[in-house]
């Protein structure tokens, strides 16, 4: 099998060299993605992890349109409001067992290779088993990471042991991982769903009394879904629908292009999202409030900050686009790692609410309201460009500045990702602005409510994106706030 001419951009170094690998192997943007997706869920623990989730927008080769994976993960089956208040919470606790959900990644991996992939499991897990074997070096963002989480790291014992306080520059190994690994890419997603793998993350569960059992791993799916497209000046964007968040990044564009200030676009579209948005197997979510720049949402969004995830893009010579995004939701996620397994385990169910009457409440085998969104856009019906950052619940706010920075101001991929960003925090009130941000001093001496952040802060999320401009032609830009890099196969 011959060379790949392809690209492909993502928040660590080692992740886009092994994309580049897959490509020069022969392999197409799918599998170079898997590939990269994989060493990210090893070298970036505090950002991501083979039991999270996964969402995908795949622009296959001669496709008129592109298709959506949502790869989320359901509430256990035991998982209900009272569960939760029996055990004399009134919340769903951000960390510990209480929050974690049915991971989706892997079964997401299985279901994107067997529609488009050319290489198989074992082939696109084994350069991130080496590293988790080998080991790899901490990097100064990791660091920091893991001695702010050490104290509440230090309550799992398993947690601490495998991620400690480390400086930058030291070698982190972990050998349990790479067996998961090997395991899954000889067994296939039976083996971490049905088989030894989903044994030992059920048994870590039930040790802590958790929510999530042995048949709910068995019986999660992925899902095929249709992208949302609207128009954003001459393009067509493409985001996922419900449960994923897609949604409110949608009405941000549109109500920006109607002309509506920053803010005022974001508190709109975030009080629907926070209104409507869940699984929609549950309740539907009407996209008319959405789309229509006019329509007024009653109430302020609620939220949290927080949230730590992976994006990456692909495209090859194929003509194969792919955006792709996974997470652990929080850093290091629920902080439970299933023993034996060197994984960290999902908090995703800490969006989920306690109210009975609120659309997105815990229910069983439930998808809460998802912040991964994915992106890509086309011009004259081909693909013209894939995006994304991770941010958590900013991730509508940072994709719309990467998106308009590439149109509105005309700027190539690199510096549209590098340029400096701002969002509105949880609280609906405060604007936090990067230092570097263009007339950010000033705001901050004439607006009380202005946060000024350091440069090139990692809260501003990782963007990344790749334009197509040819055949084999493209320009692509990755974060300077991450470890990342834009590696080439020619």
């Amino acid at each position: 099998m011959g060379r790949t001419k392809g690209v492909i951009a993502t928040p660590h170094h080692l992740a886009s060299e092994v994309g580049a690998q897959i490509l020069g192997d022969g392999g197409n943007a799918i599998d170079a993605a898997i590939a990269a997706n994989a060493v990210l869920c090893v070298v970036y623990p505090h950002m991501t992890s083979v039991a999270g989730d996964l969402m995908a927008i795949v622009w296959a080769a001669g496709a008129d349109s592109p298709v959506g994976l949502v790869g989320a993960g359901r509430s256990g089956e035991l998982a209900t409001i009272d569960a939760i208040h029996s055990r004399g919470l009134e919340a769903i606790p951000a960390r510990g067992v209480l929050p974690v959900t049915v991971p989706g990644t892997v079964e997401a991996w299985g279901r994107l290779l067997e529609r488009f992939g050319s290489f198989g499991l074992g082939a696109v897990l084994e350069p991130a088993a080496g590293l988790a074997q080998n080991g790899y070096l901490i990097t100064p963002q990791l660091s920091e990471f893991l001695k702010m989480a050490a104290d509440w790291l230090g309550s799992e014992r398993p947690a601490y042991a495998l991620y400690p306080p480390m400086d930058a520059g030291m070698l982190l190994r972990n050998p349990d991982l790479a067996s998961v690994l090997q395991d899954i890419g000889r067994g296939g997603i039976n083996t971490f769903y049905r088989g030894e793998i989903a044994t030992a993350i059920a048994a870590a569960i039930s040790k802590r009394d958790g929510l999530v059992t042995r048949q709910d791993l068995a019986t999660h799916r992925s899902q095929w879904v249709d992208p949302i497209a609207f128009a954003y000046r001459d393009l067509v964007v493409y985001e996922l629908p419900p449960p994923t968040q897609g949604l409110a990044a949608a009405g941000m564009l549109v109500r920006l292009q109607a002309g509506s200030t920053f803010k005022e676009a974001r508190d709109a579209s975030y009080a629907l999202r926070d209104r409507y948005i869940t699984d929609p197997d549950f309740s539907p979510t009407p996209l008319q409030p959405f789309l229509d720049p006019a329509y007024a949402a009653a109430g302020k969004a609620s939220g949290r900050e927080g949230g730590d995830t992976v994006y990456l893009c692909a495209a090859d010579e194929h003509g194969n686009l792919v955006s792709l995004i996974q997470s652990v939701a929080y850093d290091f996620g629920s902080g439970v790692v299933a023993e034996g397994t060197g994984m960290l385990l999902q908090n995703r169910g800490v969006y989920f609410s306690l109210d009975p009457t609120h659309a997105n409440h815990l229910e069983p085998k439930k998808r809460t309201m998802h912040t991964l969104i994915p992106a890509m856009a086309s011009r004259e019906g081909r693909p013209w460009v894939a995006f994304g950052s991770m941010g958590g619940e900013r991730q509508p706010q940072l994709q719309a500045q990467v998106l308009m920075n590439m149109v509105d101001e005309k700027l190539d991929p690199a510096a549209a990702v590098a340029r400096p960003r701002k969002a509105v925090l949880a609280d609906n009130v405060t604007l936090a602005v990067e230092a570097d941000y263009p007339g950010a001093g000033e705001m901050a001496r004439s607006d009380p409510n202005v946060l000024l952040m350091p440069a090139r802060h990692h809260s501003f999320g990782h963007a990344h994106a790749i334009v197509v401009d040819g055949p084999s032609a493209w320009r692509a830009g990755a974060d300077p706030r991450s470890d990342g890099s834009v590696e080439y196969s020619r």
